[in-house]
């Protein structure tokens, strides 16, 4: 009997750890956004599915879910294909590019706070350094996050900046195992080198593609903390996105059952996705070369 519980034994301090910090939450938010709480008050009336019906029938939900798709449309392209790109002249084992891989990984292990800080100054429209080369150029100041056309752009462009890193070290994890003889036999055959990377690398860097676009996926719906330091959802809603309202209505308003609704929402709509991603793309996934 001891010699079958052994192997559960040893995995059940991970299993308890998960359940305290992940599942017990998980069902905590549940019974949560069915009820009506405020932090202080003792009770917890029992409200259905208001919570929903409330947020479903909300604007600031709504632009919220629609800024947070097009900051996740724009993003995560653009950080796949350059990363995809960058790490194709990485790949090769010298000194630059070991260096420049260090480089570039650094702002993935840095702090998110120090960055959207330090971004903060940079884009300042009276002292920002952005302005001052425009100034020097003979142009004029922008208002980079207080305009509400640009300030989604200038959060893709910090969050580009700082995942970038991460995503080029698997791309070229992805592309050191790819069969050096396909490269070979694509160049015996005239193969110019658009085609060969087009035709051969890109099919089989697949399998890295969608293990990064889906973790991208939900970085990206789960933005916060460049967010609340750097717009705080503004300019007029237009950098506020799904993570940054549950913060703002759970945490600031102390609307518990709405906050654990969004939640809740949020969840079902990730795992969605993952659905739509793994029927989609994951079919065309090859693991073999």
């Amino acid at each position: 009997m001891l010699r079958i519980l052994t192997p559960y034994l040893f995995v059940a301090p991970l299993i308890a750890f998960i359940a305290v910090f992940t599942y017990i939450p998980i069902v905590s938010s549940l019974n949560l956004s069915v009820r009506e709480w405020d932090f202080l008050s003792p009770d917890m009336p029992f409200v259905g599915l208001e919570n929903y019906r409330a947020l479903l029938a909300s604007g600031d939900f709504w632009n919220a879910l629609r800024v947070t798709t097009v900051f996740a449309l724009i993003s995560v392209p653009l950080r796949l294909a350059l990363a995809l790109a960058i790490a194709s002249y990485l790949v090769r084992d010298t000194l630059p590019s070991r260096l420049l891989r260090g480089a570039l990984f650094l702002p993935s292990v840095t702090s998110t706070v120090s960055i959207a800080v330090v971004f903060s100054w940079v884009f300042s429209t009276d002292y920002g350094m952005m302005n001052a080369a425009l100034v020097s150029l003979g142009l004029g100041k922008l208002p980079w996050l207080q305009d509400p056309h640009l300030a989604l752009w200038v959060l893709i462009f910090v969050n580009t900046w700082k995942q970038l890193g991460y995503d080029i070290v698997i791309y070229i994890a992805g592309l050191q195992a790819v069969p050096q003889e396909l490269y070979d036999a694509a160049a015996v055959d005239g193969g110019r080198r658009f085609h060969v990377f087009r035709r051969v690398t890109v099919p089989l860097v697949m399998p890295t593609t969608y293990f990064l676009m889906v973790i991208s996926v939900i970085e990206a719906f789960q933005i916060f903390t460049i967010v609340n330091v750097m717009t705080g959802g503004g300019p007029a809603g237009a950098t506020d996105m799904l993570v940054n309202m549950l913060y703002r209505v759970g945490f600031v308003l102390f609307d518990i059952g709405k906050g654990s609704a969004l939640a809740v929402l949020l969840f079902v709509l990730l795992i969605v996705l993952a659905l739509i991603k793994s029927y989609v793309i994951g079919r065309r996934v090859h693991y073999e070369a």
